[in-house]
C-alpha cells in the first residue's frame, strides 16, 4: 500500500506556530498538519526504514515507509515492533525515520507538536520516544504528549475537543497491545494494557492458519498475513479469496482461503471482550464505581487499526453486551487508524492558540 495523504475539513488557527499531530505506531506512522490553504492534511506511512549505499558517491541513502518495504524487503527494519524504541539502536533508527518523514513533508521548525503515546509501563522506551520527537527539526514552539486512547477518542466524540470534557471509556485495538482507559474530564482512570489480544498476534495466527488450510503447501510471512487481514477481513460478509504464489522450482500455485482470516479474528475479538470484561472493567468498577456506571451508559470509543475491519464495532457491541448482561454501545471515528494523529493535531492547535 503506498503512502497515503488525504485532506479533511479546515481547522482554524490563529497566526503563530503550526500545529502538528503525530502518531508513531509499530506498523504505521500518521502525521496531521495544515497545508498552505489551512486544510488539514493527513499522511499515513509504514514505520520502517532501509539504508543503501549510493553506487556513484558511496554515500549512505535512506528510504522510509512503503518505498523501503517495497525496494528492500530483505533488510527493511520496522524499528517499533514492540511499540516503542526500546534501546539506543532502535531509537537512532526511529530518529532517522522521523526526520526523513518530516523533511519530505517540509514541516516547519516553528510548530507546536503533540504526539500520542501508548499505555505501556516502559520508562526507557517512552523516554526514547520523547527524545526522538524533542530532537527532531520540528516542535520549536512546544512538544507535548498525550495518551493515545484519549487522542484517538477525540475525533469520535465531536468536531473539536469535546472528549476532554466527558466521562467515557476508550479502547485502543492496536498492533502491539490492547489498551483501555476510562477518562473523567481528561483524567485517566484505571489505565489498562494487555498483550493477550493484539493485531500482530492475529497476523501470526493467520500465517499459521494459511499453512494448515493449504495442508502445508503455502507459507506466507506476517506482512502478507497483515495484507490479507486488511484487504479481506469482514465480520459482516467475508468472502473466500484466491491468491497465487511462485514455487521454488518454477511455475505457480493458486490457492483459496476460506477460514484462515476470520477464525483468528473471531478468537481475537473473544479475547478482547474477555480481557475488558474480566480485567479492565471489573477493576474500574471496584475502584471508580460511579464513573464506571456513567461511562457504560455512553458509547465505548474504539480506536486503532483493528477497528477498521468492517463489522468489528457491531460485533464488539454484541459480544460485550452478552458478556456483561447489559446493552453496550460502541463508536469510532470515521478513520480510526488516523484518529490518534487527528486528535493530537486538535490538541496541538489549542495549545498553539493559548501560547
Amino acid at each position: 500500500m503506498p503512502e497515503e495523504s488525504e485532506q479533511s475539513d479546515a481547522f482554524d488557527t490563529e497566526s503563530g506556530p503550526v500545529p502538528i499531530g503525530v502518531k508513531l505506531g509499530s506498523t504505521r506512522t500518521v502525521l496531521a498538519y495544515p497545508d498552505e490553504d489551512g486544510e488539514v492534511e493527513t499522511v499515513r506511512t509504514l514505520t520502517c526504514l532501509a539504508t543503501y549505499e549510493d553506487a556513484l558517491t558511496g554515500d549512505e541513502r535512506v528510504l522510509y515507509g512503503e518505498e523501503a518495504a517495497r525496494q528492500y524487503p530483505d533488510r527493511v527494519q520496522f524499528m517499533l515492533r514492540s511499540g516503542l524504541p526500546e534501546d539506543a539502536d532502535r531509537a537512532e533508527l526511529t530518529k532517522q525515520f522521523f526526520e526523513e518523514l518530516c523533511r519530505s513533508r517540509d514541516l516547519p521548525e516553528d510548530s507546536a507538536v503533540v504526539y500520542a503515546i501508548p499505555t505501556i509501563d516502559n520508562a526507557r522506551g517512552l523516554s526514547n520516544l520523547n527524545d526522538v520527537i524533542e530532537g527532531s527539526s520540528i516542535g520549536g514552539a512546544l512538544v507535548r504528549s498525550f495518551p493515545e486512547s484519549l487522542c484517538g477518542a477525540i475525533p469520535a466524540m465531536g468536531d473539536d475537543l469535546e472528549a476532554v470534557d466527558e466521562i467515557f471509556i476508550s479502547v485502543n485495538l492496536g498492533s502491539t497491545n490492547l489498551e483501555a482507559c476510562a477518562y473523567r474530564h481528561g483524567e485517566q482512570l484505571s489505565p489498562f494494557v494487555s498483550g493477550a489480544a493484539t493485531g500482530n498476534e492475529v497476523d501470526r495466527q493467520i500465517a499459521n492458519a494459511v499453512e494448515e488450510e493449504t495442508q502445508g503447501r503455502v507459507n506466507i510471512d506476517r506482512t502478507t498475513a497483515r495484507e490479507y487481514k486488511e484487504e479481506h477481513a469482514d465480520f459482516n460478509s467475508f468472502e473466500a479469496f484466491t491468491d497465487i504464489i511462485q514455487q521454488p522450482g518454477g511455475g505457480s500455485h493458486e490457492f483459496t482461503i476460506e477460514r484462515s482470516v476470520m477464525e483468528p479474528l473471531d478468537d481475537y475479538l473473544d479475547q478482547v471482550v474477555d480481557e475488558l470484561a474480566n480485567n479492565f472493567l471489573s477493576e474500574l468498577a471496584n475502584t471508580h464505581m460511579k464513573p464506571y456506571q456513567l461511562a457504560l451508559s455512553r458509547p465505548i470509543v474504539l480506536t486503532g487499526g483493528m477497528t477498521c475491519i468492517p463489522g468489528l464495532v457491531e460485533e464488539f457491541e454484541t459480544r460485550l453486551s452478552e458478556e456483561l448482561g447489559r446493552d453496550i454501545d460502541a463508536t469510532t471515528a470515521e478513520r480510526p487508524d488516523l484518529a490518534a494523529a487527528d486528535g493530537a493535531y486538535r490538541i496541538a492547535g489549542q495549545l498553539a492558540r493559548n501560547r
